[in-house]
């Protein structure tokens, strides 16, 4: 789905006001077979290398798509692994014997490397320090005369102003 057609649905439903959900979510790596199946109880649906590659591609574009939208909170992925897989569908993030899929480690790159924020800063005269970074929960370490003192603290959608952190 392009793009545009998924931030178009997010701008639909985004204007009942409502957190939105993307539940079940589901792109496959395999030939588009589900009439094949249906038809031949024999047809086993695998996963294939240029499926794999458009699986990426796909999971790639919507899952930036839905994080960049200010009304999502969440999205479900629906089969981690082919399986077992509903309909016997290669639809996982994991091949059946669990290796990862070039899907996986895209998420992986993007949810631990792109969107995850590990910064320096410096602080200030008046114990003051800035930096840029996505919502989530935050980890502070700053050391001062070899001594190591640690805090934390969470920035969210409601966070407004200042947040104030005690380091023991």
């Amino acid at each position: 789905m392009p793009a545009k057609k998924i931030w178009e649905v997010c701008e639909r439903f985004a204007a009942y006001g409502k957190p939105l959900h993307f539940t079940e979510a589901t792109i496959l790596s395999g030939k588009r077979g589900w009439e094949l199946k249906r038809k031949d109880p024999k047809f086993i649906w695998e996963s294939t290398p240029e499926g794999e590659k458009r699986q990426r591609e796909e999971v790639e574009r919507f899952y930036t798509v839905l994080f960049s939208h200010p009304t999502v909170q969440a999205i479900t992925w629906w089969d981690f692994s082919d399986q077992d897989a509903w309909q016997g569908a290669p639809a996982g993030l994991v091949r059946e014997d669990m290796t990862p899929k070039p899907a996986y480690e895209a998420l992986k790159q993007l949810i631990r490397g792109k969107w995850w924020t590990k910064t320096e800063a410096a602080i200030g005269s008046r114990g003051e320090a800035r930096f840029r970074g996505f919502f989530g929960e935050y980890k502070i370490t700053a050391s001062e005369a070899g001594q190591e003192f640690t805090g934390s603290f969470a920035f969210d959608k409601t966070t407004q102003g200042p947040i104030e952190v005690r380091l023991k």
